[in-house]
């Protein structure tokens, strides 16, 4: 199966996506790399710098239902995953469904809400399913979580907790933009309009399709080797406090031939896997040296390439 069906339309939807936020192609490949694995993204950064508009074009340019909530401390599971209410007139119970029923979540500011709170979307997030009141309820297909989170020094964040960390995929901060992005920006016409004009790119049954294909992508043996030394690097290097999982590994490996695809390849080279290895991993690794320069980079450079 030729993996590059759809490229026309994955060079489409990075295009579009490229005039909405500005000067940050490498972002926005890593976030459309995470949804073609089959991921949650979440992304890490201060206030007002397009997070939110980053998951929005996302979902606009797939061509899928949307919903936001805005976490605040308050809010308890069921403003996440819906509730059933007593209909008088049927004398029975109807169950309300949340906004965690749509295609893609944008769960704003996850780290303000409450750890209970938080945890009600890990069933979610990890089983494409909701269990409320003893019933199973699944959830669209696709679905996927693109998380906001403000630095967990500004007041009133809880932290996530590793368990629901690692239910991430990936993990990406826009930073800044550039002076020239910057420039654009400020001479532009308002974003929201430019983003509520874009067109969808592809169908759901589309994107399912490139998700499938994506499985298919042709991982090497010696390509395999150079994923195990770099999980067993992480473990035995004594840079980290704890390694990497399994979980991890498997998650380098998927991102990786999403990368290939988008690069219009039907089989994964080691520069694939070291441009999304910082998303990958630098939500689960944790320096044991929090004064270490880059400890990503001294793993890349003492982990030799097969």
């Amino acid at each position: 199966m030729k993996p590059h069906n759809h490229n026309d339309k994955l060079q489409n939807i990075i295009q579009s996506a490229n005039t909405i936020i500005l000067g940050k192609e490498h972002k926005l490949r890593l976030a459309l790399s995470c949804i073609l694995a089959r991921g949650h993204l979440l992304i890490e950064d201060l206030p007002g710098v397009g997070k939110t508009t980053l998951a929005h074009t996302m979902a606009q340019l797939l061509g899928l239902q949307f919903s936001r909530i805005q976490f605040t401390s308050d809010m308890l599971p069921a403003d996440v995953l819906g509730i059933s209410i007593y209909e008088q007139n049927q004398s029975q119970f109807t169950f309300h469904p949340g906004p965690i029923f749509s295609n893609v979540l944008l769960a704003d500011e996850i780290n303000r809400a409450t750890p209970k709170t938080q945890s009600a979307l890990l069933e979610a997030m990890e089983e494409q399913q909701v269990t409320l009141e003893g019933k199973t309820r699944e959830l669209p297909k696709p679905f996927f979580v693109i998380a906001t989170q403000n630095p967990s020094e500004q007041i009133g964040t809880f932290d996530l907790p590793e368990s629901q960390l690692d239910r991430f995929l990936m993990s990406i901060s826009l930073g800044y933009p550039d002076a020239k992005a910057e420039r654009q920006l400020l001479i532009a016409n308002d974003r929201h309009d430019a983003l509520n004009k874009l067109s969808a790119c592809i169908t759901g049954k589309e994107l399912r399709e490139i998700q499938d294909q994506v499985q298919h992508i042709i991982t090497s043996d010696a390509l395999l080797d150079y994923v195990q030394a770099i999980i067993a690097y992480s473990r035995e290097s004594g840079l980290f406090e704890c390694g990497l999982s399994p979980r991890a590994g498997l998650a380098l490996l998927h991102v990786s031939k999403a990368w290939a695809m988008l690069n219009e390849r039907d089989y994964v080279i080691p520069e694939d896997i070291q441009a999304v290895l910082p998303g990958v991993v630098q939500h689960r690794l944790h320096s044991v040296d929090p004064d270490a320069i880059e400890p990503l980079d001294t793993l890349l450079k003492d982990v030799a390439i097969p």
